[in-house]
Formats: C-alpha cells, sequence, structure tokens
C-alpha cells in the first residue's frame, strides 16, 4: 500500500510527532508471515527495537510473541496474550520470580545466573541458555555481541555441558541490520562450537539483527537456512528469531517544524526536535536518515544543515539539499523512525518529546500519546 506520508504530516495539530502507520507495518509482517509458514520459526518481536504497544493486536495477527530484555518489556509484552521470551544479562533477585510467571522461555547469560535462579524457575518458564557463536559479524563494534571480551552470551571455552539439567534451549544474537549470509556464516560456527548440544535440545533461538524486511534481503535464502536446521537437528520443535527492527522498518516518521534558520559558514536550520533527545542513533550508530523529498548536500539548489533544538553543540541530524529555500514553520519528514526512536529518547534539556500517532489502517490518523510537563517532573526528584 502506498502511504503520502506527506499529506498525513499536514493533518498533525503539533509536531514534533512520530508517526507509525499500520498499513506500512503490515507490509513487514506479512513478510514474515510468510518466514513462519514456509520455514517452520516462530517470529517474536524484540521490543528493544520495537514497543509501540498501541499496535500490537496488529501484531499478534501475524507473530508468535514478543523478546523481552528484563521485567518491564515482559510486562508490556504480557499487554498481549501471546509467548514472551525475556533475555537479561543478569536478572534480579527480587524480579525473577515475577519475570518467570510472565514469561514462555527465560533464557540465562550465565552457569552462576543458572544455578542461582534454575529452582526458581523451574516448572513455571522453559529454561534456556546464551550462548556466543564465536562469529563477529556486525559491522560496528558498539552492536557486536560476539566482539573479544563481550560479556553477552556464554563463549564455547567456558561452557559446561555437564551442568544442563533443566535447559530446554540455546539463544545466540550475533547481528545488527544484516542481510541473510551474514546469518549463514554465524550458523556455521554456532554448530561448530555448540553441535553436540544443540542436538540436545528442544528449541534454539537465533536471536535478532535480521533485516527481513528490508530490500535486497533474500527471504527464500532465509527459509532454507531455517529448514536445513531443522534437518539437520531432527530433535529440535522449535527454531525462533526476534527481530525488532525487521517489525518496524520503514513504517514510521518523524515529523518536525522550522523553528529558525540561521547562518554560519552555511545555512542551518533550527528544528523543534533533536537527534540527542528524539533519534539517538543518528548520534550513536551515527547515521544519516532519509528526509522526504531532500537530497544529498548540493545534489538539489538549496542546502541546509538540520539542527536539534538542544544545547548540545554535536546535536546535528545532517546536511540535506531541497528544490526550494527552507522558511520557518515548514514541515521536514525523518523516515524510518519507528525503531529505537520511541524506545531511546529522552527529555534531554527538557525537550518535549513527541507525540505518538498510529496512522490506522482507515486511513485515520489516532493520537495514541502526548507528553505534558508532568512527564518530564514525574522522571526528576
Amino acid at each position: 500500500m502506498e502511504v503520502n506520508i506527506s499529506k498525513l504530516a499536514e493533518k498533525l495539530s503539533k509536531t514534533p510527532a512520530y508517526i507509525v502507520s499500520e498499513p506500512l507495518l503490515e507490509r513487514n509482517l506479512k513478510i514474515l508471515e510468510r518466514v513462519q509458514k514456509e520455514s517452520g520459526a516462530k517470529i517474536l518481536v524484540a521490543l528493544k527495537g520495537y514497543a509501540t504497544w498501541a499496535t500490537f493486536p496488529l501484531l499478534k495477527k501475524y507473530l508468535a510473541g514478543a523478546a523481552a530484555s528484563g521485567l518491564w518489556e515482559a510486562r508490556l509484552g504480557k499487554m498481549v496474550d501471546w509467548e514472551v521470551h525475556t533475555y537479561c544479562p543478569a536478572f534480579r533477585e527480587s524480579e525473577i520470580d515475577e519475570v518467570a510467571e510472565l514469561s514462555h522461555t527465560i533464557i540465562f547469560n550465565s552457569f552462576s545466573q543458572l544455578e542461582r535462579f534454575r529452582h526458581r524457575v523451574k516448572g513455571k518458564a522453559e529454561i534456556g541458555l546464551r550462548v556466543n557463536p564465536g562469529v563477529s559479524s556486525s559491522p560496528v563494534p558498539l552492536y557486536d555481541p560476539c566482539a573479544p571480551y563481550s560479556r553477552l552470551g556464554i563463549p564455547r571455552s567456558q561452557f559446561q555441558p555437564e551442568n544442563l539439567e533443566g535447559v530446554t534451549g540455546l539463544h545466540f544474537h550475533a547481528l545488527c541490520e544484516q542481510l541473510d549470509t551474514a546469518l549463514e556464516r554465524v550458523l556455521e560456527g554456532f554448530k561448530a562450537n555448540f553441535g553436540e548440544v544443540i542436538a540436545q535440545m528442544e528449541w534454539v533461538n537465533f536471536g535478532g539483527g535480521h533485516h527481513i524486511t528490508r530490500p535486497g534481503y533474500n527471504v527464500d535464502n532465509l527459509i532454507r537456512l531455517i529448514k536445513e536446521f531443522y534437518r539437520e537437528f531432527p530433535n529440535l520443535k522449535k527454531i525462533y528469531l526476534e527481530p525488532g527492527e525487521a517489525v518496524g522498518l520503514n513504517a514510521g516518521f518523524l515529523v518536525a517544524e522550522v523553528l529558525d534558520i540561521v547562518h554560519n559558514g552555511m545555512d542551518i536550520a533550527i528544528l523543534d526536535t533533536s537527534a540527542e533527545a528524539h533519534m539517538p542513533d543518528v548520534l550513536a550508530m551515527p547515521y544519516r536518515p532519509r528526509v522526504v523529498g531532500a537530497g544529498e548536500p548540493g545534489e538539489k539548489k538549496y542546502t541546509y544543515r538540520l539542527g536539534g533544538v538542544t544545547c548540545l553543540a554535536g546535536d546535528v541530524i545532517g546536511d540535506y539539499s531541497f528544490d526550494r529555500p527552507l522558511k520557518v514553520g515548514d514541515r521536514i519528514i525523518f523516515e524510518d523512525m519507528a525503531i529505537y526512536t520511541m524506545v531511546k529518547n529522552t527529555a534531554f534539556n527538557g525537550v518535549r518529546l513527541p507525540d505518538i500517532v498510529i496512522h490506522r489502517q482507515s486511513g485515520e490518523l489516532y493520537l495514541s500519546r502526548r507528553f505534558h510537563f508532568e512527564d518530564f517532573r514525574e522522571r526528576l526528584s
């Protein structure tokens, strides 16, 4: 379905605002549904990447459940009646019982955590262990769970095959915004290091980072890899994948407004949004988000640096060119803003958080959340 985001942006009463489009979400979900049906795998939405719970009823029509990173995400995932799978680098003593009650599986990051909590979880949730497959594939070290000295997952050298009482599955996570070919390499390392353990398990979880809904991703090859893994390990009852980005990829936008235009060696448009506060991966990854109707610097007649409204000197989104001069009041639309935005944003400098608006299947714009001063105040003391 084609979505005219410029027309939707014009209908907003206020900016900044995130718009999450259900028709675009469903386009992704249908691809993920095909993977499930043709491969036999189950797909979970990773809440760390996409957690817009107003759209959970739509997600539930297509996905098997949610992957949580701790108690609060497990509670969020349980707002819908589906499977919740919870992994945390270290669970708290005071939270483990509730996590177990909420979760279909609990995945421990170490044998020490397994020893400490096994008796508290057994009989409530299935128990898994996160392992480190030993294959670095992420192009950015910050996002590489298999980098040297990683705290995430048990390396083969530290694995205790004699200490698997109650453990029914293995989990790994080694990808970041990557294609099927990267998964192929990781699976070879996973099998080489843990093949004899996989053969004892009931399920495995291939983690996240699979950019399944990205143009150029070979979905047929992913289905083949999963089916081959089932054939190689006929003991397995389930294979899980837990992408977050693939669910919300290119299904959301951030609409901002030009507040002022200044000049210091080049024209600079100051917006009512912020890279630091509202789209932090722009600075953390870093990357340059696409803007509707804009080009590369110099590609079109008028080039501007788009800057945020905070006092952070580096609160700069990037340089863009436009067909006409920008003016105060113009709306700027950033693409692919459903993922790692709402889940990571802040109220730094007291900047108001963007509205969360859902573009319904009917075409209606539904204001799901508007933030107020009290939201900012109550986070402090």
